[in-house]
């Protein structure tokens, strides 16, 4: 798309008219199923955590990432703020640590035995099978989010042990676990 073909208003904004409601996108989105990520940052306040399923590989060359959070989030402030977070992959075996994140921040971090730190200061969560720690490249507020970009600058990958832990999926408002087909 030229410049000119971008539907952008006069100073910049997207024209948003003729667009569906939100109610009818958020039941549209409910049947897109997504992998289960769960970012931790560090903060003056201490470790800050939240899901995120808006998770995207956006570059090969240099290694770029994206995430969106909602402009409400109790931890929004804190990714403002913020050099660099640590991108989880959560296991299917992760369930209830992607529900513990998704419930009010002051039980995000209450158990120690599910964390430590990198040197650098931001949380790590044990058992995660892959992790990404992430320099933040580009926030870009948009819409009622805030997409935010990362430069993958260190990968902890445990996916080779055997069996590999399968993927934590989130469909319908539900928590799933893949099922191969066969080929």
């Amino acid at each position: 798309m030229s410049e000119a073909e971008h539907p952008q208003g006069a100073e910049g904004s997207l024209d948003i008219s003729g667009g569906i409601g939100a109610a009818r996108f958020r039941t549209s989105m409910r049947h897109y199923p997504a992998g289960v990520t769960i970012v931790t940052l560090r903060s003056g306040d201490g470790p800050v955590g939240f899901t995120a399923t808006s998770f995207a590989s956006l570059s090969m060359t240099p290694p770029l990432v994206s995430f969106n959070i909602s402009d409400t989030s109790s931890s929004l402030s804190a990714l403002l703020d913020a050099d660099s977070v640590v991108i989880h992959f959560l296991g299917a075996h992760q369930h209830e640590l992607a529900q513990r994140f998704s419930r009010p921040a002051q039980h995000r971090f209450s158990d120690r035995a599910l964390w430590a730190t990198l040197d650098t200061g931001e949380p790590v969560l044990h058992g995660t099978p892959l992790w990404l720690h992430t320099r933040i490249h580009r926030l870009i507020p948009i819409g009622d989010h805030t997409l935010v970009i990362g430069l993958v600058i260190e990968v902890n990958d445990e996916t080779g042990h055997q069996p590999a832990p399968a993927p934590l999926l989130y469909y319908n408002g539900r928590y799933h676990r893949p099922t191969a087909l066969e080929q």
